[in-house]
């Protein structure tokens, strides 16, 4: 039994200093683990893994939503967590609890001996086996970055891989083209088992060819095995069981269309799972996933707004999350002034993610994220925004740049807080 005294935010500070680094992509450490654990990656229901630049969490979310619609008990992986490391685990559909985690994690941390493992192998590996441990019908598994040396990569016979649409990101990691960044988030593909794949940039679409031809995987590609589209207010989705109108997603963004059909897709290629269209639609209709153009009505933070003023949270960080982001604010937001709070980490190619919110965009207000020691500073981002065109002011926190934002009364606005998840879990825990 875990000691009473010990707490998971104690044992996590432990675990993330037994690597020097917190990314060193290699599959050698957590194969060990797992080995000294009994292998439990390989005694897992069947398992939906997801790989991609932008859309993961979302396709995750729809794919949860509409598997428990119809009644599934579905095991959850996903990172990183807003505020509390838990997020990151749900066993059969409710998130681990502080005790079981804490038990958990300090087992694996046993098995490891005081090898080095970076922090996210160790938290992956305990995952796996809360999910070999705990009954459930299928398992929902986001990759944390890239794929093919990626953590989660260990599972060796999923139900299907999915890939979200891929852009420019971690180039440091993943290389510095749309081909080498596909290639790598095409290394979760698996001999003899389908993948799903959204619509892609032909550079990409390409290397994820080659990669499902090189190991004969069967390939259900967007806009040539099905599609979808919005029309008024319905989503449209067009497959081989036929053409499905539904509800439109409850996400905020046109983007989610895409998203919610991905996982339409991804569900048809399931034929054990009986999946009915009310199904789908209640699902596609009442998914949830905080952070993402996520619209904050109460809590401190709001209060701070005038009356007719709306707060809205977004945890994307790169050149199409702002591409995206910059869309929904011309075709939805046109009618009031935007105004821009932003952090995001000195990793991110913060120009690139800026750029697109320029035009739609008043000015912004830029802070540090608290407590990320690779947080760009507030007057570096003010600099960057400011080579973009944007009218930009460095603020010591998301509160001060709240209370200092010329938010008249009169004229009712919004405010965008982005840039990064990061800053997104302070906002939610700050707000709460």
């Amino acid at each position: 039994m875990a000691d009473d005294t010990a707490t998971t935010d104690v044992i996590l500070e432990r675990l993330s200093g037994l690597h020097p680094k917190l990314i060193d992509l290699s599959l050698t450490r957590v194969e060990r683990l797992l080995k000294v654990l009994g292998d439990p990656q390989d005694c897992l229901a069947p398992t939906i893994h997801i790989a991609g630049t932008n859309g993961k969490g979302s396709t995750l979310a729809y794919l949860r939503a509409v598997l428990e619609a119809a009644g599934y008990a579905a095991h959850i992986y996903t990172s990183p967590h807003l505020v509390r490391f838990n997020e990151r685990i749900r066993l059969a559909g409710e998130l681990i609890s502080e005790d079981a985690l804490t038990e958990l994690l300090e087992a694996c941390e046993q098995a490891n001996a005081g090898e080095p493992i970076t922090f996210f192998e160790i938290t992956t590996a305990a995952a796996f086996v809360a999910f070999a441990s705990t009954p459930a019908d299928i398992v929902l598994l986001e990759t944390g970055l890239g794929g093919r040396l990626d953590t989660t990569n260990v599972i060796k016979t999923p139900a299907l891989t999915v890939i979200t649409p891929i852009s420019h990101d971690h180039h440091q990691f993943l290389g510095t083209t749309l081909a080498e960044i596909a290639r790598e988030k095409a290394g979760i593909l698996k001999p003899g088992y389908p993948c799903v794949v959204a619509r892609q940039h032909p550079e990409a679409m390409e290397s994820i060819v080659a990669r499902a031809d090189d190991l004969g995987v069967a390939l259900f590609v967007q806009d040539e095995d099905w599609s979808v589209r919005q029309e008024k207010n319905d989503l449209i989705y067009e497959g081989p069981k036929g053409i499905r109108k539904l509800p439109l997603p409850n996400l905020a963004g046109h983007h989610q269309v895409g998203n919610a059909g991905l996982a339409i897709a991804a569900l048809d290629r399931l034929p054990r799972f009986a999946i009915s269209d009310e199904n789908l639609g209640t699902g596609i209709s009442h998914a949830q996933w905080p952070g993402r153009l996520h619209h904050l009505t109460k809590g401190p933070l709001v209060d701070l707004m005038p009356s007719g003023w709306e707060l809205w949270l977004d945890g994307g960080h790169n050149a199409s999350a702002g591409e995206t982001l910059a869309a929904h604010a011309k075709e939805t937001w046109a009618d009031k002034p935007l105004h821009l709070i932003s952090g995001m980490l000195n990793s991110k190619n913060c120009d690139d993610f800026l750029r697109p919110l320029a035009e739609p965009s008043v000015q912004i207000s830029t802070v540090a994220i608290p407590g990320e020691e690779n947080s760009v500073s507030a007057d570096d981002l003010t600099d960057i925004a400011r080579t973009v065109g944007m009218d930009a002011t460095p603020r010591p926190s998301v509160r001060d740049a709240l209370t200092c934002l010329s938010l008249d009364p009169k004229t009712p606005g919004r405010v965008l807080i982005c840039g990064s998840l990061y800053l997104a879990g302070t906002v939610l825990a700050e707000n709460s």
